[in-house]
């Protein structure tokens, strides 16, 4: 745990936030890998990620993203640290993108996990947005793609995360 209120930002200025709760069919260890040490497996670019599970650890991955069929991805940097790590149970980093995304603002993500019939609950709270409008497109992001693949990902056959 963090125990240096210092270190966690200040999201005051920043108040419009969101939560998203979803079932899952992965259990709450292989999620919680997945936030920790498989990134590249279902969000970041493979041969991107730079990261260690250990709080206040910076880390670094990109994603990439072709608007359309056939058009050269774009790559998109993700930096943030680790702010709360409890096993199989939560999962609290800082999230800093560009344009489009925080603005270059340190947000929070919180990632609670709480095993649900035979796999997880996944409750996700993105903090610390400049406006409304950031906020709504991150939550559809969240919402509409990123989970919904890491839930394909991470119940697959081929997705080892034990």
């Amino acid at each position: 745990m963090n125990s240096d209120p210092s270190r966690v930002p200040d999201l005051s200025d920043r108040p419009h936030r969101l939560v998203i709760e979803r079932e899952m069919r992965a259990d709450p260890h292989a999620l919680y890998r997945a936030w920790t040490d498989r990134f590249d497996l279902w969000f970041a670019a493979p041969g991107s990620v730079t990261m260690t599970p250990r709080v206040n650890m910076p880390f670094f991955f990109e994603t990439e993203y072709a608007p359309e069929p056939g058009t050269p991805p774009t790559r998109h940097p993700h930096y943030g640290r680790f702010l709360r790590l409890e096993t199989d149970r939560l999962v609290e980093l800082t999230w800093v993108t560009g344009r489009g995304g925080t603005a270059g603002a340190e947000t929070v993500v919180t990632v609670e996990l709480a095993p649900h019939g035979s796999g997880t609950l996944l409750r996700l709270t993105h903090a610390g947005f400049y406006d409304d409008m950031a906020r709504a497109a991150t939550e559809a992001a969240w919402r509409d793609l990123v989970l919904p693949h890491q839930d394909q990902i991470l119940a697959g056959p081929a997705a080892d995360t034990h």
